[in-house]
């Protein structure tokens, strides 16, 4: 069960571009150097590389920090989710999807796939590169995060 327009919809109403409810994406990444068929591409930093590499490399939509300018070549169509902290929606983002196809047991059933490469975010998760082991250490440091505001 792949990610669909309508769960980004869900999770970031703020957005640009068509809406399509059959979009769905294949890949999560990070990364605009990586191959991302049908890609949803995140910049988490200045190392994510440049917006028009992710289209290049397949990306078919992004989620973009709405403090920064989207790039003029960017097309009218291309759909472009707003969040303040994509670090954040990220987690979100993982958190909806495991819980979309949490319970599922077909064996050949088509699935999302995350593929997270930004150097800081895998340095806070020395030992793993595993997805549900980053999320929970996403969950965390939010949660951390959340609890110094307040004070």
């Amino acid at each position: 069960m792949y990610l669909m327009f309508n769960d980004l919809v869900a999770l970031l109403s703020d957005f640009k571009g068509v809406r399509e409810a059959d979009h769905f994406y294949m890949t999560v990444t990070d990364s605009a150097a990586e191959d991302q068929p049908r890609g949803l591409f995140i910049p988490l930093s200045d190392d994510s590389g440049e917006l028009l590499d992710a289209i290049t490399n397949g990306a078919v939509a992004a989620i973009w920090d709405k403090e920064k300018p989207v790039p003029r070549y960017t097309p009218n169509h291309f759909p472009i989710f707003f969040t303040e902290t994509p670090l954040n929606a990220a987690g979100e983002l993982l958190r909806f999807y495991f819980k979309k196809i949490d319970g599922d047991k077909v064996k050949d059933m088509n699935v999302t796939k995350f593929v997270f490469l930004n150097k800081k975010l895998l340095k806070e998760n020395k030992e793993t590169y595993d997805i549900a082991v980053m999320l929970e250490n996403l969950s965390m440091k939010n949660t951390n995060n959340n609890d110094e505001r307040r004070g």
